[in-house]
């Protein structure tokens, strides 16, 4: 398979043998130029040269997400010099953290998403439309540009939202493949269907899904709501992606849709309990990770807060490599309201459920008792309001045993809460707690 890296089809024993290398050069080079993990290991009396194999992982306490935006540039391993380009967290879950990159980092970015997208069926054949933001410190936008150029391809820079322009820039170029959001694949469809616009005479054949979730959380990993109102008015592969800024890394699936492909060669991956022990096969855990190659901040057992499943079977495309599910919520994203747990993404699959809603955000917050609360902002047409509400509760009832608040917003509201001061992502989930 061309730009398919032969270490993802090696046994499970070369593969190991492969990072535990990797690790070592990491931890000597995090040793000798990062002031941060120079202090971390100094405070939790880490002997570096006792961490042989992967399971000697466990004797390093984790960095986290708080570690990152407390110590930011205590991460930085290279010169100021030496920086080309600044990445930055959106801030979703707190302060915004900056990455840094250097000429190498960009390279090996590159290198990430070409085989992201060769895994996803990918081909210098291919005309991929970017339906995201290439600006704003963005590293998925320069990620994906770099990658499929380095793939061969060739690629249409459209940018976020505008059906229109999208359906009139895929009538003119004829691209094959689109790079969007699952949520604005329904907005495509369903200006397509107000327009006279049939998709399936389009040219487009797959999708690369980002930003949301696109299979449920079970062991089949079936497309979930979204998922299935795609496919079923839109005959297109879909192919769901996981990432985030602080890996510099992508798990993106192949024809088989089992869960994101791990590169080997660029990230080592643990899935740990709350004590920090990795789980057992099939548990769900926290995704943490260590970077593999990366010159200016290279991270070690970083806390994504991300929860998700760990597949180890091989692969029928034939890779033996480790597979992530979807991510089932954010560890801080948790939400306890009137006895029961439930991440925003259960919420989001039982909202995406009812055809007649439009659009909406989900916020949680404290209330008088400080306990959790929660509220829906829906849009729907006036006439189906009364309907919504009963039906939502009734769903609500059954399935989560709780019914949060329900509030029919505006466009407009809709809009303002969606994208607030961060418009480089639309944000289904607002924590103001």
């Amino acid at each position: 398979m061309k730009h398919a890296p032969e270490i993802e089809f090696k046994s499970k024993e070369e593969i190991r043998s492969f990072q535990e290398k990797k690790l070592n050069e990491l931890l000597q080079y995090l040793q000798q130029h990062s002031p941060f993990y120079q202090r971390h290991f100094q405070q939790h009396g880490v002997a570096v040269a006792k961490i042989k194999t992967l399971e000697d992982l466990v004797n390093i306490p984790v960095t986290t997400k708080d570690d990152l935006q407390q110590f930011n540039w205590d991460f930085l391993c290279v010169p100021r010099s030496e920086i080309v380009e600044f990445a930055s967290t959106s801030g979703t879950l707190g302060k915004p953290v900056t990455v840094p990159l250097t000429d190498n980092d960009l390279h090996r970015l590159a290198y990430n998403e070409c085989i992201s997208f060769a895994c996803a069926d990918g081909t210098a054949d291919d005309l991929y439309q970017l339906m995201l933001t290439l600006d704003r410190q963005f590293m998925a936008g320069i990620a994906y540009y770099e990658g499929i150029r380095k793939l061969g391809a060739g690629l249409v820079r459209v940018g976020p939202g505008l059906p229109a322009m999208q359906w009139e820039t895929i009538e003119r170029l004829k691209p094959t493949t689109l790079v969007a959001v699952p949520s604005f694949i329904v907005k495509l469809i369903e200006y397509a269907r107000q327009n006279g616009i049939d998709p399936n005479k389009s040219s487009v054949k797959k999708a690369i899904c980002i930003g949301e979730g696109l299979r449920t959380g079970t062991d089949s990993l079936e497309l979930n709501v979204i998922g299935k109102r795609i496919t079923e008015s839109w005959d297109i592969k879909l192919y769901s992606t996981y990432a985030s800024t602080e890996m510099q890394t992508a798990f993106t699936e192949c024809t088989q849709g089992n869960g994101g492909h791990h590169h080997p060669e660029l990230l080592i991956i643990e899935v740990l309990d709350e004590r920090g022990v990795p789980v057992k096969p099939g548990q769900p855990g926290e995704v943490t990770i260590t970077t593999l190659g990366v010159e200016a901040m290279p991270l070690l057992r970083y806390r994504t807060g991300d929860i998700a499943i760990a597949y180890t079977e091989p692969c029928a495309c034939g890779r033996t490599t480790l597979r992530l599910g979807p991510v089932l919520g954010r560890k801080q994203q948790l939400i306890k309201l009137k006895g029961t747990t439930i991440y925003p993404p259960g919420v989001f699959e039982l909202l995406n459920d009812m055809t007649s809603i439009r659009d909406y955000v989900v916020e949680a917050s404290t209330g008088e008792l400080g306990t959790d609360e929660l509220r829906l902002h829906i849009l729907v047409s006036e006439d189906m309001k009364d309907d919504i509400r009963q039906r939502l509760s009734v769903v609500f009832q059954s399935r989560l045993r709780v019914v949060p608040e329900i509030y029919f917003a505006t466009p407009q509201e809709l809009e303002k809460l969606q994208f607030g001061k961060i418009d480089r992502k639309i944000r289904k989930f607002i924590d103001n707690r």
